[in-house]
């Protein structure tokens, strides 16, 4: 499909779908679920400002917010994957190509926080 805007906005969900689509399948977005995710393979890191942090994150997890990245890439390890998440996805896809566009191997995790939080209520259930 092709933006046409007297059929639909730039923004229609069927091309922002293709869109995540094709960034997973080529390699720029590379995709991690927390389902079966081994934390300890990985380091975490969460990419939401400090007062989200507070208010709840994943055991384990280093909180460098996502516009002080890029001054603090000397802080990341190149010799382990980095698993990055925020709230719900967003910033962790703007993370996740900084980091690999600077040579770091790097996932995103779908979802964020709220996926993690969700799938643990299930598993207490």
């Amino acid at each position: 499909m092709c933006y046409a805007p007297q059929f639909g906005s730039a923004k229609d969900p069927i091309n922002f779908a293709g869109m995540t689509a094709a960034n997973v399948l080529k390699g720029d977005s590379p995709v991690n679920h927390w389902k079966g995710l081994d934390k300890t393979y990985y380091d975490l890191l969460d990419v939401r400002e400090p007062l989200e942090f507070e208010s709840g994150h994943v055991e384990g997890t280093v909180n460098i917010p996502l516009h002080t990245l890029r001054s603090r890439l000397n802080d990341q390890p190149r010799n382990k994957e980095i698993a990055v998440y925020c709230g719900v996805g967003r910033r962790s896809y703007y993370a996740t190509r900084l980091l690999k566009q600077n040579g770091f191997s790097v996932w995103k995790i779908s979802g964020g926080v709220i996926s993690f939080e969700q799938q643990s209520q299930v598993r207490e259930k």
